[in-house]
């Protein structure tokens, strides 16, 4: 492993698109950092879920919110609304939706060595 490496969100390793969604990924040392914006009027249920295929969303989050909100509904029933500067873990099995008319931007983190 190197002692130091660094990436850049001008230069992502990966860029995905989706309906309302952008998230540019950089990888380092067994790591993924994703930002991700999410636009005015992005819904997990309505933008994501036929591609993901699933009743919810299944993907396990870890992160922190730069700008905008969201609110976040897990299936056991327990909700949260984030902001700015808020982190957060979301365990599978949720909808989330931005909240208001600005998008929202996210930093969050996965491993991808394991």
């Amino acid at each position: 492993m190197r002692s130091l490496e660094v990436g850049s969100f001008f230069r992502p390793d990966e860029v995905r698109t989706l309906d309302k969604t952008r998230i540019e990924v950089v990888r380092l040392a067994g790591t993924s950092v994703a930002l991700i914006t999410l636009g005015p009027g992005w819904r997990w249920s309505e933008c994501l879920q036929a591609v993901a295929g699933t009743g919810s969303c299944q993907w396990h989050h870890l992160g922190s919110v730069i700008s905008g909100r969201m609110k976040v509904l897990h299936d056991d029933g327990s909700e949260a609304d984030l902001g700015p500067g808020d982190a957060y873990v979301i365990a599978p099995g949720h909808d989330a939706w931005v909240v208001g008319n600005d998008p929202l931007v996210a930093l969050e983190f996965s491993r991808t060595d394991t």
